[in-house]
């Protein structure tokens, strides 16, 4: 998994930052909840939980949230925000999710984390055992398409470690993540069992458009998230 000294070193500016960013806050979230849809009574696996956001979203829906984080503080955040009403560990999306039994989620969301992984085999073969059959996996990752044409890579259809500089708490962070083709995206996800339900390129919400117009401008006509909502079907 892809190292990053943003999740590590600025815990707590990255925190301030996601909350209220508009790709994250008017056009991520909104959208993975959307995916996710009626959560009420449904056990969820939040993967890459980071300080907790959406966690909050889901138990405020009704959910009991299980969010997991490779970073300590992003996980002593999220206790700190939602004290008992989630659980939150410390977790390897590389290594065995052993706090989860077998079929002990409903659901699955990943919020912006898996293209920070090489491989996704691993940890979709592990999610296919935590969820529940016919489970769902609801998840965001960089856009192909923007990730090709932005960092101007000569290669759409390798799979390779890429880098960008990202304004955090008044500061630039390289930030580091591995840009896959689509088709890739959606091989792995057969390989591991998975049946895609919904892919979407939404738009972010319209109340964005009041308070920054350039973030809603370019939220709206370019390709900068992609959102897929797929069913553990069978386990291989």
């Amino acid at each position: 998994m892809a190292h990053n000294t943003l999740y590590e070193q600025f815990a707590e500016a990255y925190a301030r930052h996601s909350e209220h960013s508009p790709a994250n806050a008017y056009y991520d979230r909104p959208a993975i909840l959307a995916l996710a849809g009626d959560v009420s009574g449904r056990r969820v696996l939040d993967l890459g939980c980071a300080a907790g956001v959406l966690s909050e979203q889901l138990v405020a829906r009704g959910a009991t949230v299980t969010g997991v984080d490779r970073e300590p503080r992003m996980v002593e955040l999220a206790r700190a925000r939602l004290g008992d009403r989630a659980r939150f560990e410390v977790a390897e999306l590389s290594e065995p999710l052993d706090m989860v039994p077998t079929a002990g989620v409903d659901l699955v969301v990943a919020s912006l984390v898996l293209h920070y992984l090489p491989d996704w085999h691993g940890l979709l073969t592990e999610l296919g055992r935590c969820l529940v059959p016919g489970g769902e996996l609801v998840f965001s990752v960089h856009h192909p398409a923007a990730d090709w044409q932005g960092q101007g890579r000569p290669d759409y259809l390798s799979t390779e470690l890429v880098s960008e500089t990202w304004p955090v708490g008044g500061q630039d962070v390289e930030v580091s993540f591995y840009r896959r083709p689509l088709s890739a995206v959606f091989e792995q996800l057969h390989r591991a069992g998975f049946v895609v339900d919904t892919v979407d390129e939404p738009r972010p919400l319209p109340e964005l458009s009041r308070l920054s117009p350039d973030a809603y401008a370019e939220l709206s006509t370019k390709p900068v998230f992609l959102f897929v909502k797929a069913f553990a079907v069978a386990r291989p």
